[in-house]
Order: structure tokens, then C-alpha cells, then sequence
């Protein structure tokens, strides 16, 4: 299996199909290698999906790397990537069955969004429901996927409807598991609008000043709000955004570290190069030799905690 880098990150929309509810999908896992290949790229590039996916498994497994995390999705777990993490399938996906759910959060009503966190990653990845939990979640996706193809059963907006609301059913259910979420506080709304505005704005400046100036707030809000939420400062929440999108690039494309470094915002390659060093204490020419010599992962499948929020 040939698994060349491209000179970037796919990014991949929603893959609507005609005629089927506004804003979700179902398919077998065997439609997730469209995805990559809808954006000219190979099936096995990387990809960042402006969606969410949920991707279980009844037999067989799926290798893959979430974020440079290296996850097995085994029978009965579930891998949940959200809206611009980048994801890299690295086994055959014919070689397992499954069920692939794409869906926009706009498709979910307001309080289902609220009470999932949508905009909250998963802790560990893959989620494994165990014990109890485990029934509900199956039954709530067997319901979802029958209510699906049922195109002709109802007329279409009370069709719209029902997949809408079981939807929302395994959804909450994924995001209540138990090991999904850390225990934390929801964050107030100083953070919320921070964390919005450092996902739209971190290529053009790593200054918190310049965020605080634009929401409306000051420096010690900020890192407060921040703090509060998730239990580090306003200036460390930026960096391991930037970080994280360095380490992106660095892994999945072969472009030079210069270059990485301008695309999110740094003045010059030495700059860029001074940061990395200072917060990941190696250059960014031996973390992308270190991290390829070892596989896209950085660790063994499953094991590793997922914090890139």
C-alpha cells in the first residue's frame, strides 16, 4: 500500500449526498476512503474533515492516527475525530465492517450541542463502551441506521426529524461514557469566545494581548477564564495550538520547516525554530525524523491520551 505525502493536508467538506437529511451521513467503512479521494489525494493521506466522524466497528480493525495519536478501532469501539483534527488511515478499510456517521453540528439542535461539548475532544481515544453502556449505544446506532434508509417511509421534514433526534440519542450517549470526558468545568463564556477566536485567528498572531483587545477583555481575564476551563493559562492554550499545528505539518507533509513556520504565522524559520525548542526541547528537522522513524502515531495504538483542544 503506497502512502505518499502530499505537499499538504487535504481539507474535506461534508460529503452530502443528494436527496438524504441535510447534514448527515451513514455509510459502511468502506465509504470513509471516498473521503480523501473526493480532494484528488490517495484514500490513505491525511485528511481534516470540517465535520464530525464517527467510525465503529463489528469486525475486523481500523489502524489509523488521529492527530499523530495512533488509534486500533476494534469491534464495539468507537473513534470520534472532530472538525479539523487531522486523521490518517494506515490499514485496509475493506478489510473490516462497519458503520462511518458524518454529521455537522448544525444538523443537532442547540441543546444537544450543549450537552455533548461538541467543541470538546474525546480524552482517550478510541472510547470502548463497556458493561451497561454498551447496549444503549449499539441500539441507539441500529436505530439510526434503520431510520436512515427509510427515505420513503415519512415525508421528508418529519424523516429530517427522526434521524435529528436519534441522532442526538448516540451522541449523548458517546459523549457521556465514562473515560470520554476529563472532569472539568464547561468553561464561561470569556473562554468560549477565546478558544473560537484563537482556532480562527492562531496563524496570524501567537499574542494573547492582540485576543483580548479584539474580544473585549483583558490579558488576566483571559488566562483566568482559561485556567478555569481547562486548567492552564490563556499563553499556553495558544502555544499548544500552534504546536499542534506545527507537529501537523511537520509529520504530514514534507514541506520545509520555513515554510511550516510562515504558514502559521511566525516571522522567520529561527523564530519558528527557537519556539519548538523551548516547548517541545528538540528541533523540528529531529522531531519529524524521530516521529517518521516511529510511525505517524508516537505511540503504541490506543494508549495515548488525546489533549489538543
Amino acid at each position: 500500500m503506497c502512502k505518499n505525502r502530499q505537499a499538504g493536508i487535504a481539507d474535506v467538506p461534508f460529503p452530502a449526498s443528494p436527496g438524504g437529511p441535510p447534514g448527515v451521513e451513514i455509510t459502511g467503512l468502506a465509504g470513509l476512503s471516498s473521503l480523501a479521494r473526493g480532494k484528488g489525494a490517495d484514500a490513505y493521506a491525511p485528511f481534516r474533515p470540517a465535520f464530525h466522524l464517527l467510525i465503529t466497528v463489528r469486525s475486523g480493525f481500523v489502524l489509523c492516527s488521529v492527530d499523530l495519536v495512533a488509534c486500533a478501532v476494534r469491534k464495539d469501539s468507537w473513534l470520534w475525530v472532530r472538525p479539523g483534527q487531522v486523521l490518517r488511515f494506515s490499514s485496509d478499510l475493506g478489510a473490516a465492517e462497519g458503520t462511518a456517521v458524518f454529521f455537522q453540528p448544525s444538523f443537532l439542535g442547540a441543546a444537544t450541542v450543549a450537552a455533548a461539548r461538541l467543541d470538546r475532544r474525546a480524552w482517550r481515544l478510541p472510547l470502548t463502551p463497556d458493561g451497561a453502556a454498551g447496549g444503549p449505544v449499539r441500539r441507539a446506532l441500529s436505530m439510526l441506521d434503520d431510520e436512515y434508509r427509510r427515505l420513503a417511509d415519512l415525508p421528508l421534514e418529519v424523516h429530517v426529524e427522526v434521524v435529528r433526534h436519534l441522532l442526538a440519542v448516540l451522541v449523548l450517549r458517546l459523549a457521556h461514557l465514562p473515560g470520554g470526558q476529563r472532569h472539568e468545568a464547561a468553561g464561561s463564556e470569556a473562554f468560549r469566545r477565546f478558544q473560537r477566536a484563537v482556532e480562527r485567528d492562531f496563524t496570524r498572531t501567537h499574542r494573547v494581548d492582540d485576543y483580548a483587545a479584539a474580544l473585549g477583555y483583558s490579558v488576566r481575564t483571559l488566562t483566568r477564564a482559561t485556567d478555569a476551563a481547562i486548567g492552564c493559562g490563556a499563553k499556553r492554550f495558544l502555544d499548544d495550538r500552534v504546536l499542534l499545528e506545527a507537529k501537523r505539518q511537520l509529520v504530514h507533509t514534507d514541506l520545509t520547516a520555513g515554510a511550516i513556520g510562515e504558514r502559521i504565522g511566525f516571522p522567520s524559520a529561527a523564530v519558528f525554530t527557537r519556539f519548538f525548542r523551548l516547548r517541545t526541547g528538540e528541533t523540528p528537522a529531529a522531531f519529524r525524523a524521530r516521529t517518521r522513524g516511529a510511525g505517524h502515531g508516537g505511540g503504541p495504538a490506543g494508549s495515548a491520551p488525546v489533549d489538543v483542544s
